[in-house]
């Protein structure tokens, strides 16, 4: 059994000040990162908080300058005009703005499968063997030599987006014309033959892990925000197991300079166990989103989520009738 959240550390939503929900943007996750976003603006202003929508950077940036933003609960996903790339936590932080989610560093890498797997490697951490693919680099022959089967995908987008699934050499083809037109760095990896995990972070709790069964082959696009047949088991695993895929989803997240909240793909290879495979720092929090799954297993609704993670972005002494916050920022 997982430990439980720490309590909400203030009650009164005016410690918040007035905050943006930073959603949409032009990243190829914009049509997921607003429905995300719409949700946990829903939830926010249930709770009372004074929150607004803002509708990609150059918006919130425009915001801030008119003096109305005292923070950002960042829901905007993907990198080029997303969110989760480094670029959007830089600014803010130059800003003094504080914000939801991993700060630059953590946020910089994970969007980058490849360098977090090089990363996972020097810490001894197991993650299935790849190669990388510079743009134009001959996909063919790259997975010949690494041996199918593989999955290709871009090292720095989600939701599955490009993510192309080869078990023979009759699935070369459409994978190889992507390649042709994409213009950045392509991530092969060995295909592990197992079950599917993952594991959401808040703070330095790992939430109860999910086993993912799509009613289909694999775990695509339409099994993760379409179809109603995928089946979400959780916990995904029980007693030890459970436990230690809490621990590796927590040094997988740390190693990768992550704090926050955020969420890690775990998949169990039938020969080598546990295999890391990414980390996302701006989850879903959609209908069929995972963390919101896990954190009702511990008995944390929607809108206490949002409130959790929202209460990451006020310092560890925050004042607020007469009495302070104690846990980490």
């Amino acid at each position: 059994m997982s430990a439980l959240p720490a309590a909400p550390r203030f009650s009164d939503p005016g410690v918040f000040g007035r905050v943006a929900v930073l959603m949409g943007g032009t990243s190829a996750e914009r049509e997921v990162s607003l429905d995300s976003g719409r949700n946990v603006l829903e939830a926010l202003r249930s709770r009372g908080i004074d929150a607004f929508a803002v509708d990609g950077i150059p918006a919130l940036v425009e915001a801030i300058r008119a003096g109305g933003v005292d923070r950002v609960f960042n829901i905007l996903h993907g990198n080029r005009g997303g969110g989760e790339d480094g670029v959007l936590q830089g600014l803010l932080d130059a800003l003094g703005v504080p914000y939801t989610g991993p700060g630059v560093l953590g946020s910089a890498l994970t969007m980058d499968k490849i360098r977090t797997k090089q990363v996972w490697m020097a810490e001894g951490l197991p993650t299935p063997g790849f190669a990388r693919l510079a743009a134009g680099e001959d996909l063919v022959a790259a997975a010949r030599a690494l041996g199918l089967p593989v999955f290709v995908k871009p090292s720095c987008e989600g939701s599955s987006v490009g993510v192309f699934r080869i078990l023979g050499e009759q699935d070369l083809a459409a994978a190889a014309e992507f390649a042709a037109g994409y213009d950045g760095e392509l991530l092969m990896e060995r295909m592990v033959q197992g079950p599917e995990f993952t594991v959401g972070i808040l703070g330095d709790l790992a939430l109860p892990s999910i086993r993912i069964e799509p009613a289909g082959e694999w775990y695509d696009y339409h099994a993760k925000y379409v179809a109603d047949d995928t089946r979400y088991i959780c916990p995904g695993m029980e007693g030890e197991e459970e436990a230690e895929i809490g621990r590796l989803a927590l040094a997988a997240f740390r190693a990768a300079g992550c704090s926050g909240w955020g969420r890690v793909d775990v998949m169990r290879d039938r020969e080598t166990g546990l295999q890391l495979i990414e980390v996302n720092t701006a989850p879903g929090m959609t209908s069929h989103s995972l963390v919101p799954k896990a954190a009702a297993e511990l008995g944390v609704d929607f809108a206490s989520l949002c409130w959790l993670i929202l209460e990451q972005t006020l310092p560890e002494q925050t004042r607020v009738e007469g009495r302070e916050g104690g846990a980490h920022a």
